[in-house]
């Protein structure tokens, strides 16, 4: 049963999870990869946030570029750590990303790491304190 979840935005981000599931393999800690994306499916995402308690779910990594509303939309429908990266997939390489989830409102928290490869490696590793806890 996996600890965590690894939610992509879209199919196109999944070259910037290969640090992090190297991080997570070498550690031993079982997660999972899932593609949603809360502007295109934003049903199936929330469903899919609402039952991460039920399936065992410990922490959320969600990487997404552009306006980055994932982690921020998946936070929003459950109290499991969420840790956001943004991606440099946008014109701007990644800056209004990591604006969209370092400026989220009061009583939505999500821990943001920096942009893209170490920002998801990163997450791995903090994901890994949290567990650790």
């Amino acid at each position: 049963m996996p600890d965590i979840s690894i939610v992509l935005g879209s199919k196109s981000d999944e070259p910037y999870i290969e640090g992090c599931k190297k991080v997570l393999d070498e550690a031993k800690v079982g997660y999972e990869v899932v593609i949603s994306s809360c502007h295109r499916e934003p049903e199936k995402t929330r469903e899919y946030a609402k039952g991460l308690k039920n399936k065992g779910i410990k922490i959320v990594i969600a990487l997404c570029g552009y306006s980055c509303a994932l982690p921020g939309f998946i936070a929003s429908y459950t109290d499991i750590p969420v840790i956001g990266v943004p991606l440099p997939t946008s014109p701007l390489k990644g800056i209004d990303s990591l604006l969209s989830i370092a400026e989220l409102p009061s009583g939505v928290p999500v821990a943001t790491m920096g942009i893209g490869k170490a920002g998801a490696k990163n997450a791995a590793l903090f994901a890994l304190r949290i567990l650790r806890l």
